[in-house]
């Protein structure tokens, strides 16, 4: 059986664990093999993450917005293999090409937020002083992110896609139930002009990675997508230990178009404000 691989740095390599574990359809029988990721695994994603963040930060938001636009064009050629892999993991055709043409959607619905959430979210302040103040939003940097269980494809895209459009890099774990789509999705991703490092994508099993993306020093929020009172509370108590920004998006159904607007770019943003004299 193939073994899908996981997409770090813009690369395709095998967990060093060298562990993997048996996916089946609904009928018992086996379709893959998938990559078990490990800690390692998730540490040279955060390098990778951190090294590529100051350059794609960097891009003009035309640039990282063109990308996006990309992406969509990419995956749109590809929707016929999409379809297929999500209806292995049992998917109904006509939920497989609903979720496809959604992905497609969301990818250009932020595309579009790229030049237009700074102007949006900012903001010239009136303060008692002759000074000007202004509120710009900047990018926190390396976002960890626990895509939904229950959709391959369009719970990797609802969290990629809002936080590397405002500047930040991630490593995002993928569905352990419907992975398939993953990798493939890195091979999009890979041929859709995005810098090496600025999407990382992992597969495996929640239960042995959340620590490591809950509490890793070097990342600056975590996305976590998902109904586990338990993982939510674990992830609020390890983040808080080096005050990252946990962002819980509990009872969210993905496949839902109005759950999404520019406040999800906004909630992996720092506010920066700046003071200048007013001369006279």
């Amino acid at each position: 059986m193939k073994t899908y691989k996981l997409y770090i740095d813009g690369k395709f390599p095998r967990t060093e664990s060298g562990r993997y574990y048996i996916l089946k359809d609904s009928n018992g029988e086996q379709i893959a093999n998938i990559c078990q990721s490990s800690r390692k695994d998730f540490r040279e994603a955060v390098v990778a993450a951190r090294k590529a963040q100051p350059g794609w930060a960097s891009k003009s938001a035309y640039n990282k917005g063109q990308i996006l636009y990309r992406i969509a064009e990419m995956l749109e050629g590809r929707k016929s293999q999409f379809i297929e892999e999500l209806m292995l993991q049992g998917s109904a055709q006509a939920q497989a090409e609903k979720e496809v043409e959604l992905a497609i959607d969301r990818l250009v619905y932020y595309a579009g937020w790229s030049d237009k959430y700074q102007q949006v979210f900012s903001a010239v302040n009136p303060v008692d002083s002759s000074h000007f103040n202004f509120s710009m939003a900047e990018p926190m940097g390396i976002v960890s992110a626990l895509s939904s269980e229950n959709y391959g494809l369009i719970g990797l895209v609802s969290l990629i896609a809002p936080a590397i459009v405002g500047g930040n890099t991630i490593i995002i774990l993928a569905s352990s139930e419907k992975p398939l789509c993953a990798v493939t999705f890195g091979e999009v991703i890979n041929s859709s002009d995005v810098p090496a490092g600025v999407v990382n994508i992992l597969t495996g099993q929640r239960s042995e990675l959340l620590t490591h993306f809950a509490n890793h020093m070097d990342v600056n929020a975590i996305m976590y997508s998902g109904d586990d009172a338990e993982e939510i509370a674990k992830i609020k108590e390890l983040s808080s230990l080096n005050v990252k920004r946990a962002l819980i998006y509990k009872g969210i159904d993905d496949m839902i178009e109005n759950t999404h607007n520019g406040y999800r770019i906004m909630d992996v943003q720092e506010t920066k404000t700046t003071w200048h004299p007013i001369g006279q």
